[in-house]
């Protein structure tokens, strides 16, 4: 099965990021690079390295900056990669796809699950969807083989 996560608001909490929205407005990327994590972190960790040795694949699927040019969408990704990189350094990721905002993200993977903040997303889901609060219980859920 493969295990897909979003970013903004699921697992990194962008909005917290003071001024965050007039950041992305001047095209600044110090948003994405500064957020917080949104769970505890080890743990997460944890879970998705047990859920790949159980032959699980996992990915990120997260958008670019709404309206954002293709310089600054190239920006964020390299920003959304390192963030990924500093916080969850143990994890290999088996893809990492940071699409145009607004994209259909079941027509970008096509199959798994999705952990994602925001409703319309998991509503378009192919598959089973779940909010970020909901991460560490399914995964668990999932390494157990409930």
């Amino acid at each position: 099965m493969k295990i897909w996560f979003d970013m903004d608001g699921t697992i990194a909490d962008l909005y917290s990021v003071n001024g965050w929205l007039n950041y992305l407005l001047a095209e600044n990327t110090f948003p994405y690079e500064t957020a917080a994590t949104m769970l505890h972190f080890s743990t997460f960790a944890r879970l998705l390295n047990k859920a790949q040795v159980m032959g699980h694949q996992i990915g990120i699927i997260s958008w670019t900056s709404k309206g954002g040019n293709e310089n600054y969408n190239l920006a964020v990704e390299m920003a959304k990669r390192g963030w990924l990189a500093k916080h969850l350094p143990s994890v290999e990721w088996d893809e990492i796809k940071i699409v145009r905002y607004g994209t259909n993200k079941w027509w970008a993977c096509g199959d798994g699950i999705l952990f994602d903040d925001e409703e319309k997303n998991r509503a378009e889901w192919g598959g089973e969807a779940y909010k970020p609060s909901e991460i560490l219980e399914v995964l668990t859920e999932i390494v157990k083989g409930v």
